[in-house]
């Protein structure tokens, strides 16, 4: 076990699982300070693609970038989940929201603007201060003593608006910014209006700007409440086709489907629909800090191939120029050949070609540069990286594996969070298996009636029905055997291969569950068990 390693394991035993989490914190900041950093240094990886990690990167909580045109409800979305207003917030059908407001935990409200917060060395916020005045005066940092913002931060960003005129008028390069945030946080939620689908050309290029970040978006159709079913489908759609036109990933984006503000639905047909929608989204948010170390480890991974990719391409640079004569026309030839270059290299170092730079942001950059000034190949450096991805890592990956089996489960609480996880408005509470849980009359006995008469019409024995028989009569569900044969292990409650007349009803009424579109219990709840078979159940002690 290296060295380092050792040390944090360490100190994990003497501390607790808050101490564990900084034992991966201290091995990701080790590795990425001796072998990632001098390689970026050595050739200007800081330059081209993104300032150096600092201590705050490593150690910050899961952050959420939101995204999306104004009036999108990506301010609201926020005050839904921390369900209290934050300092700075203002919500209007109107354009309202003109900064970056990064919303995070603090013992008392109160907010900081972007001059001082990227010179606070506790939050992950320095390198931003390259974007200067006309980006820090629209930036803030807003604190709050809320339970959400003990495990996550939000990242809110001013609405989008059309046309070239805006993005010239914000003063700083927007795309860049949200470039700089992309690489940095673990979600970036992308928030749709169920009226407002047109993608436009500043937000084409905002999302263009999260190129190799497509395992953190996420996709919000927000007011879907707004829409009938059929509308809905239409909407949902067109969502789709618009989307499909600007990311070019071969998977299909999940899009979250609901009304995500605490307001009386104005349609409630598809209320099933969008509780379902927002479970599911609340259940990614919650695995963000159990996930953290995966995350950052995954995006070191990530850094590290790309700088060793820059070096390459630099040091290429540097061996084609001339000593003396004609620099400046092999510069721009060079720039020129640059997709030439890239496939020369791919070949060379066997290097995927999904690893490069954009080839036209790469040759924009490049004109700056004085290519002799270059350093040439340093195999040393390019060999402790090689190192680090083929040996270091799974090690590190084995403590994180070994972290998360030994400290809780850390989910986000509080907020919204907390408001379907309580009494009878939990997912599901009431529906589907869970039906009549808190009844004293057994649930299925409402229907039972229908169920005898077919009970009767299957040639019963003594009472009990056969597995042939009982079989003739659950195929006419279609439902597949795999899911009839679970329903029959579930129903059996005597283990006896026969169904009598509460039995069948009881598998009758799962065959119910399941047809209605819930999932089937792994096993038999007590609510469910035949009121003559409950005598037979062990007793709890």
């Amino acid at each position: 076990m290296f060295s380092w390693l050792g040390r944090q394991a360490g100190g994990r035993e003497r501390a607790g699982g808050a101490d564990a989490v900084q034992t991966v914190t201290g091995g990701l900041r080790s590795l990425y300070l001796r072998k990632v950093l001098p390689l970026e240094e050595a050739y200007r990886f800081h330059e081209f693609h993104s300032p150096a990690l600092e201590d705050a990167d490593f150690e910050n909580k899961p952050m959420i970038l939101l995204v999306g045109q104004y009036s999108t409800g990506k301010t609201t979305f926020i005050r839904y989940l921390l369900e209290q207003d934050f300092p700075g917030m203002r919500i209007g059908p109107e354009p309202t929201t003109d900064s970056f407001i990064a919303v995070m935990y603090g013992e008392t409200e109160g907010s900081t603007p972007g001059n001082a917060l990227v010179v606070d060395p506790k939050k992950p916020f320095r390198k931003l201060s390259r974007f200067g005045n006309a980006f820090l005066n629209r930036f803030m940092c807003s604190q709050l003593p809320n339970q959400v913002l003990k495990s996550i931060s939000v990242i809110d960003s001013p609405g989008i608006l059309s046309g070239e005129k805006q993005r010239i008028s914000r003063g700083y390069d927007f795309c860049q910014v949200l470039q700089w945030f992309a690489e940095r946080v673990d979600r970036i939620i992308l928030l749709f209006d169920a009226h407002k689908l047109d993608i436009s050309d500043e937000f084409s290029e905002a999302i263009k700007a999260f190129r190799g970040q497509d395992d953190k978006i996420r996709v919000v159709l927000n007011k879907a409440d707004q829409v009938d079913t059929q509308q809905l489908m239409r909407v949902y759609g067109a969502l789709m086709w618009s989307l499909g036109k600007v990311i070019n990933t071969p998977e299909v984006l999940r899009v979250y489907i609901g009304s995500f503000w605490a307001q009386p639905l104005q349609n409630s047909d598809n209320r099933r629909l969008f509780e379902a929608e927002a479970q599911d989204l609340f259940r990614d948010i919650q695995s963000l800090p159990q996930k953290a170390a995966v995350r950052k480890l995954n995006d070191l991974i990530k850094r590290a191939r790309l700088a060793k990719v820059h070096a390459y391409i630099i040091s290429h640079l540097k061996k084609e120029m001339p000593s003396v004569f004609g620099k400046e026309n092999k510069k721009r030839e060079l720039i020129s050949r640059l997709p030439e270059i890239y496939t020369q290299l791919q070949r060379e170092y066997q290097i995927s070609s999904g690893d490069f730079p954009e080839v036209k942001a790469m040759q924009e950059q490049l004109e700056s540069y004085d290519f002799t000034k270059f350093h040439s190949l340093k195999p040393k450096l390019i060999e402790a990286v090689d190192n680090m991805l083929s040996n270091k890592i799974s090690s590190l990956m084995s403590l994180i594996s070994q972290e998360e089996t030994s400290m809780p489960t850390q989910l986000v609480q509080g907020g919204a969070f907390d408001g379907t996880t309580e009494g009878p408005f939990n997912q599901g509470y009431g529906e589907g298996a869970k039906e009549g849980a808190d009844e004293e009359e057994w649930v299925v006995a409402k229907d039972k009636p229908v169920y005898d008469e077919l009970f009767y019409t299957l040639s019963p024995i003594n009472g009990k029905i056969s597995g042939v028989n009982a079989k003739k009569e659950m195929v006419t569900s279609k439902l597949p055997n795999s899911v009839l044969g679970k329903i029959w292990k579930l129903a059996d409650c005597d283990c006896d291969g026969m169904l009598d007349e509460e039995e069948f009803a009881l598998a009758k009424h799962l065959i119910k569950i399941k047809l209605d579109g819930y999932e089937l219990p792994n096993s038999l709840p007590l609510h469910l068990v035949p009121p003559s078979h409950r005598k037979s159940l062990p007793k709890a002690d």
